[in-house]
């Protein structure tokens, strides 16, 4: 589409000057502090190059001063928006050092948080890809049931943002009582609406229009940027660390049937309708990554339901954290787990005292953005905002 309206300029002999252009920094509406520079010939940009950096706060260094479980508040800054999955991935690799095997309860109790996490964090995506695109309904219409999934998290740690909840050995606390029936009830109440949210987006003709064809990337360009989750899903690559992944977190989802949400051949949650693909859309596109979440939506609320039953029914209780002070055997980890945005890897390496002697976090969203320049080359100037928008970034991830 953009190729075409750049052939059409060059019939009319039009001339113009090269600019650079600055879009952002600013929050939010470069999904965070996130600056980019626009090389532009007319509406066309030729050149695209992300600067990061404006939100650094030294999180892994801090990490090599403190004991893994006082570290735990500086992962919920990291992707701030998906806090509950930050806790978890940290928590699984420090058990992982300490060959610690959690008890069933909290295993199912991990799995109902950090799917509702999943669908609190594309509920955001959703909402923002909105005001990215220049309309303000959904942003209001995912806060609206984003608003009832923080009031659970409330209720079970006492904090809404960033809640510290998930942490070496377990929980902070079990779920108070009365906390599923809640959930059930919210599941109840969202499952339908979701329907307003394809309504409104999904079959939005002017949507369609500014995101089908728009920033393809194919299977090969993703795997070789490294990109994850659900832009590498929405280029038809059937990838997924919940089943794929290695096995002290694979194990966490034992038991749970589930598919893979993959844009390929119709891998989609079972029992549910869906809007058609549009004819204009091409597989990698914009469009493209965006369904693949409104569909893990649905697939998410599955999941919750399967956990509930399941910790309903399980023996032992929700675990304890393990001391502040607890020593750390010698020894180095790596794990990696499937966040709403993509595969989150943390690496710690122990002398054999309290504290990590190195502390790292690999980001999905940095691999996700590095792809913005060949994505954006040969766009129109309106384009970028939607091919930035489709990749879900947060800066504070990337950053750290």
């Amino acid at each position: 589409m953009a190729t075409a309206n750049r052939e059409q300029i060059i019939e009319l002999d039009v001339r113009t000057d090269e600019l650079l252009v600055n879009m952002g920094p600013q929050h939010p509406s470069t999904h965070g502090v996130l600056r980019l520079v626009l090389k532009t010939d007319g509406e066309i940009v030729t050149h695209v190059e992300p600067h990061i950096g404006y939100l650094h706060r030294c999180a892994e260094k801090i990490g090599e001063n403190l004991t893994p479980r006082q570290w735990i508040p500086y992962t919920d800054r990291m992707d701030y928006l998906a806090a509950m999955n930050m806790n978890l991935g940290w928590s699984l690799c420090v058990e992982k050092l300490l060959q610690y095997e959690l008890p069933e309860k909290a295993r199912h109790l991990r799995v109902i948080i950090a799917e509702l996490g999943r669908i609190a964090s594309h509920l955001v995506g959703m909402g923002a890809y909105g005001l990215d695109l220049g309309t303000f309904s959904p942003f209001l219409y995912a806060f609206r049931e984003r608003e009832k999934i923080l009031n659970l998290f409330e209720e079970a740690c006492g904090a809404r943002l960033t809640n510290s909840y998930i942490t070496p050995g377990g929980a902070t606390a079990d779920l108070p009582p009365g906390w599923l029936e809640k959930c059930e009830a919210f599941l109840d109440q969202f499952e339908p609406v979701i329907a307003e949210y394809h309504a409104l987006l999904t079959t939005n003709a002017i949507f369609i229009q500014r995101t089908a064809g728009i920033g393809v990337m194919s299977a090969e360009m993703a795997i070789d940027y490294g990109c994850t989750g659900p832009v590498l899903r929405g280029s038809g690559v059937d990838h997924d660390l919940r089943r794929d992944g290695e096995e002290r977190y694979t194990e966490m989802y034992d038991g749970y049937a589930f598919e893979v949400i993959v844009q390929k051949d119709g891998h989609y949650p079972r029992d549910h309708d869906y809007p058609p693909v549009p004819p204009e859309a091409v597989l990698g596109d914009c469009w493209h990554r965006f369904y693949v979440r409104m569909l893990e939506v649905v697939q998410a609320i599955d999941i919750i339901r399967q956990g509930i039953e399941f910790y309903r029914s399980a023996e032992g209780d929700w675990g304890h954290p393990i001391k502040l002070n607890t020593k750390l055997p010698k020894g180095e980890v790596y794990l990696e787990t499937e966040c709403p945005r993509g595969q989150m890897g943390f690496y710690l390496v122990s002398d054999g005292s309290a504290i990590p002697w190195r502390t790292r976090a690999r980001s999905s969203c940095f691999c996700n953005l590095s792809v913005t320049e060949e994505l954006c080359r040969g766009c129109l100037l309106a384009d970028v905002p939607a091919i930035v928008g489709s990749l879900d970034i947060v800066m504070g991830e990337i950053d750290r």
